[in-house]
């Protein structure tokens, strides 16, 4: 099983955090990363089976929306090589958002995991994780 696993600490309250992540149709805190999110169907971005296409390459569904964990988990449908249909298969992904410190400080993580294509499709995650998670920061200094 592949697998991916990344996290910050990022100096803002919890609730602002979790806020930012909670609209699974709104990424214009990572405008830099995700150039376009496209809403498809009607769900609200708050509820789960709500879907986005990530610049016209990832097409995500929300599975899940834990307020009292903080916790979202949602699946890659489909997106481009090496992570396409054809080369994996379950992928899901999990953030989770939690205090980090007494000094009103976050823990973000995003995991995910997958079956099939695991190095390639870890090698190429991992850095989008990573850039998500940094603008996730520099939305909220």
């Amino acid at each position: 099983m592949g697998q991916t696993y990344q996290s910050i600490v990022i100096k803002a309250p919890v609730e602002k955090a979790w806020e930012k992540l909670t609209d699974f149709h709104d990424m214009s805190w990572a405008a830099e990363v995700i150039e376009k999110c496209e809403k498809v169907g009607e769900s609200q971005g708050n509820q789960a089976g709500a879907k986005r296409i990530l610049n016209d390459a990832f097409h995500e569904t929300l599975i899940e929306v834990n307020q009292i964990d903080r916790k979202i988990r949602y699946s890659i449908d489909q997106g481009p090589s090496p992570i396409s249909q054809d080369e994996v298969k379950g992928y899901i992904s999990v953030i989770r958002v939690s205090p980090a410190t007494a000094d009103n400080a976050t823990f973000v993580e995003w995991s995910s995991s997958w079956t099939g294509n695991d190095a390639a499709a870890e090698e190429f995650l991992h850095p989008i994780y990573m850039a998500l998670l940094d603008a996730l920061k520099k939305s909220l200094s």
